[in-house]
């Protein structure tokens, strides 16, 4: 007995030898982390070496929430910084293709789409002169789940930043970002205000940037070419009845044309083109004035009240609607996301299909990698995905900005005739529209494709001007319309890459294999 009770208090007094020790060294830890960095600035992430995350994450927007969810679920450690976490009230992002849906599908984001009254969204109505016709997406070969969805951006954002900061691995704080930390040409993090107006500092081996199209950080990633060709003027109209119910709708009117589709079981966002840089002024009463007597002319009768009763309400937006090529300046420790790297038209409303696409591109990448600390081989193997995002990417940018173009009415006959044929060629059905619509919903995202239905479009309106008996006149304007429509296409073609658009296979970058990492 004695023996037993001595040895028990042995082990008393070793269990409180270990408990006195797990408190001071908790102890001493906690004092060494509240010492701050030499240069005044306190270190909340990781250390120097980045190693208590991964990746840091600049923006909690479509790209850099999903981005953060994605790369969590694969067990990345990740950290981002936003600047604002209450709900956006945007007048974009607000209708995602079937081809977006598929990749959230893939992410693991569908839910996302759910309790934020989403509608279901089966394809497109052009409307001209009177005249509308009806393009229904290809889904026969989908689940019934898949279709479009349009919903208010800010309900959806915020489902995907809930979703994200749902794993353990992934903290979302609110913070503005001024600077990349730089060492050596290699990005290290970021600094960062937070909203009490303290500078902290983050570090990862790899800081991913998704701060939007307002990006004050794309200029030491990117070579930015910013076109501005139109701004959008958003209304919401309420309790009014589509043509075409659950789908998108485009008016060709003039002098651009406008969008309109549901957002709830009660709301329909009008979105009026105008093209250019400025719009007419609010305060003086003019942009009331220009929505009354210019557009509301054109919208349909079965929307013109509300869209008189929205503007009378006063609640009014604008926003310019910006273009930028994806043109990388590959730096090691950092990459570029959404639309701080890229841009199109929102015309078609591709943007958040890219983004969703990029992001399962770069975490297919990623996969194979145990850690991220070797910057330099991680850029060098990163370059493989510029070249393999261009498929879906320059596809959906193309089409986005060769339809601006054709769409927009115009003085010059030769483009009026390219707009006309354009919409009777979509009129036709069949391979005619399937074929289209397809690459617009990014289930078929084949560069080849577009450019053949594009000059289809082209040859069509051609060979009508033809038609009875080609005179010199009609003919004229035949080579003036093909010519128009070669100016339209392939400046953005170049701009993407003939290259990485038509042969990526060609592109060393694609074949590149993920660098040894111990």
């Amino acid at each position: 007995m004695a023996e037993v009770a001595g040895a028990g208090q042995l082990v008393a007094v070793a269990a409180a030898s270990l408990l006195t020790a797990v408190f001071i060294a908790a102890v001493l830890g906690r004092r060494r982390r509240r010492e701050p960095a030499p240069d005044g600035v306190r270190r909340v992430v990781g250390g120097e070496s980045g190693g208590g995350t991964d990746v840091v994450i600049v923006g909690a927007g479509v790209a850099g929430s999903a981005l953060a969810y994605a790369l969590g679920k694969d067990g990345r450690r990740v950290h981002v910084i936003e600047r604002d976490m209450t709900e956006p009230d945007r007048i974009v992002g607000e209708l995602l293709q079937p081809g977006g849906y598929l990749k959230l599908i893939e992410l693991g984001l569908e839910d996302c789409v759910e309790e934020i009254d989403a509608q279901r969204v089966f394809g497109y109505a052009l409307l001209k002169d009177g005249r509308n016709t009806k393009i229904s997406y290809p889904l026969e070969k989908f689940h019934s789940d898949v279709a479009g969805r349009s919903f208010h951006n800010g309900r959806f954002i915020q489902r995907l930043r809930q979703k994200a900061a749902s794993l353990p691995n992934v903290q979302l704080e609110q913070g503005t970002v001024t600077s990349l930390l730089e060492e050596g040409g290699t990005v290290k993090g970021v600094q960062y205000k937070t909203k009490s107006g303290e500078e902290l500092k983050a570090y990862a081996p790899l800081t991913i940037v998704c701060d939007g199209c307002f990006s004050n950080l794309r200029r030491a990633l990117c070579f930015p070419k910013v076109d501005v060709p139109s701004c959008f003027v958003g209304l919401v109209l309420e309790n009014c009845q589509l043509p075409h119910p659950n789908h998108g709708h485009v008016i060709l009117a003039n002098p651009s044309p406008i969008l309109c589709y549901p957002i709830s079981s009660t709301e329909t966002r009008c979105l009026v083109d105008v093209p250019g840089q400025k719009v007419p002024s609010m305060a003086s009463g003019e942009m009331a004035n220009y929505l009354k007597t210019v557009v509301a002319p054109q919208i349909p009768p079965e929307l013109y009240d509300s869209f008189i009763a929205a503007i009378d309400k006063g609640s009014i937006r604008t926003m310019p609607n910006r273009s930028m090529p994806a043109a990388p300046l590959p730096t090691p420790g950092a990459l570029l996301m959404g639309d701080a790297f890229n841009m199109r038209h929102p015309l078609t409303g591709g943007g958040m299909t890219v983004a969703f696409s990029d992001i399962v591109v770069l975490c297919n990448l990623l996969k194979p990698l145990r850690n991220l600390h070797d910057a330099s081989a991680l850029c060098k193997y990163l370059e493989s995905f510029y070249t393999l995002r261009k498929p879906v990417a320059s596809t959906i940018n193309t089409l986005a900005g060769a339809l601006y173009k054709v769409f927009c009415a115009s003085t010059d006959q030769a483009r009026n005739e390219m707009r006309e044929a354009c919409f009777d060629y979509l009129s036709l059905g069949g391979v005619f529209s399937n074929g289209p619509i397809a690459l617009l919903s990014g289930l078929n995202p084949q560069p080849l494709t577009l450019v053949a239905h594009f000059f289809a479009v082209a040859i069509y309106g051609v060979g009508r001007l033809m038609l009875p008996i080609p005179s010199p006149k009609r003919i004229w304007i035949g080579a003036r319309l093909f010519s128009v429509a070669c100016g339209i296409i392939f400046p953005i073609i170049r701009a993407e890459g003939v290259r990485q658009m038509f042969f990526p296979a060609t592109v060393p970058a694609y074949y590149r294999a993920p660098p040894p990492m111990e």
